[in-house]
């Protein structure tokens, strides 16, 4: 490991606003944070809104700026990235941003029923290959109903084709209400009336360059109904990430 992430995992360990709990520490049992950030961390009863996969905490961080009447989450597994946000929020005494180094397959363990109001999926790995770990499959939509309010807003902002439509057909096939959903944000959606749209993270800046389309979709999660996946072969994104092409020779995938 480099000197730079140790320092930083260092830095981490004594950050007020970061909690480290990884599967290896946490295993099974429920976290002790489950039910008491409000009042144990926040000191308020505002709306909790998660950013999963937060990766250096810039979406985080901007939705914090916005709107101070609300408290922040960012969730990620590498401790390395979210140091950036971190201490920006540190710096700029940002009091209503937290961020929990976790797995987000356990993501149930650490919040109580109802405790969040909306969750943020941004430029989310699309996991063509393994339906069970895409951020908005039905597996991990059951563990958000098990903290998420009935009928809370799940906001997907993706430069993946792939991922964009996948989640879209499992909104339309369980009848989950879709409240925006389009495959060119800058172009259909009037930014300035939705200014946490234009919060732009070092990754979508460059799949901007490389002129990518920005898809969205906001939809709701009811509590109720049991969720299925969509039947339906969706075609591949002809890349994996950054000047990545995808390995596969396939063309699609369910």
């Amino acid at each position: 490991m480099s000197k730079g992430k140790l320092a930083k995992f260092a830095d981490m360990e004594r950050f007020a606003n970061v909690f480290q709990y990884p599967y290896s520490a946490i295993g099974n049992a429920p976290s002790p944070l489950a039910g008491h950030w409000r009042a144990s961390y926040f000191k308020n009863d505002n709306p909790i809104v998660l950013e999963l996969g937060c990766g250096k905490g810039e979406y985080t961080v901007g939705l914090a700026r916005m709107f101070p009447d609300k408290n922040f989450i960012g969730v990620d597994i590498k401790g390395a990235r979210m140091w950036t946000g971190a201490r920006q929020a540190l710096e700029e005494q940002l009091t209503n941003v937290a961020f929990l180094r976790t797995n987000i397959e356990i993501i149930d363990h650490f919040f109580a029923p109802d405790e969040v109001h909306e969750l943020w999926l941004t430029f989310s790995d699309p996991q063509m290959k393994n339906p069970r770990k895409r951020l908005t499959s039905t597996w991990f939509l059951t563990r958000y109903r098990r903290f998420l309010v009935d009928r809370g807003e799940i906001h997907l902002k993706t430069d993946s084709r792939f991922l964009y439509t996948y989640t879209r057909l499992l909104a339309e096939h369980n009848h989950l209400p879709i409240i925006i959903a389009t495959d060119d944000l800058y172009h259909d959606v009037a930014t300035d009336t939705t200014p946490w749209l234009t919060i732009r993270t070092h990754y979508e800046q460059m799949w901007l360059d490389r002129q990518l389309n920005i898809r969205y979709l906001r939809m709701r999660l009811p509590q109720e109904g049991t969720l299925q996946e969509p039947d339906a072969e969706i075609p591949l994104d002809e890349y994996r990430s950054y000047h990545r092409d995808k390995r596969t020779p396939k063309v699609s995938a369910k």
